[in-house]
């Protein structure tokens, strides 16, 4: 079965062994992202903004394997302050609600940097595989 992955320049990638999104046969999966942009957190300080950040680097790596969020049929949100869900849930709402994955958003003690705020991970399904 044929393999695509998609990097980001993270500078993480290369030290952790990983990338962003890998495409199996019809099966995508889209690592933990958070708000990390050359080095720098896009959104200090604010969930919503983050979370749009993130959703959007997933969309572009959907996108750049085949997909697109309607073909994404799980999120798991990771937070560090569950008591801003709603700032959260605002913005996954907006990129999610005609499309409603199976999604998961849990409180953890702490980010890979303490100004991240909210690391997101997403499976996609699609309907033909790679060739």
């Amino acid at each position: 079965m044929s393999r695509q992955q998609v990097f980001t320049g993270s500078p993480w990638e290369p030290i952790v062994g990983y990338c962003r999104a890998i495409r199996v046969g019809n099966r995508i999966e889209v690592a933990g992202t958070t708000a990390m942009q050359d080095g720098e957190v896009i959104g200090i300080g604010d969930p919503y903004a983050q979370t749009k950040f993130i959703l959007e680097t997933i969309e572009k790596a959907l996108n750049d394997l085949g997909a697109d969020l309607t073909h994404v049929v799980r999120t798991r949100m990771f937070v560090t302050d569950i008591s801003r869900w709603e700032e959260i849930g605002k913005a996954h709402g907006e990129f999610f609600k005609d499309i409603q994955p199976v999604a998961s958003m849990l409180e953890v003690k702490a980010l890979i940097d303490p100004q991240l705020l909210v690391e997101i991970e997403a499976e996609a399904i699609i309907d033909t595989e790679l060739g």
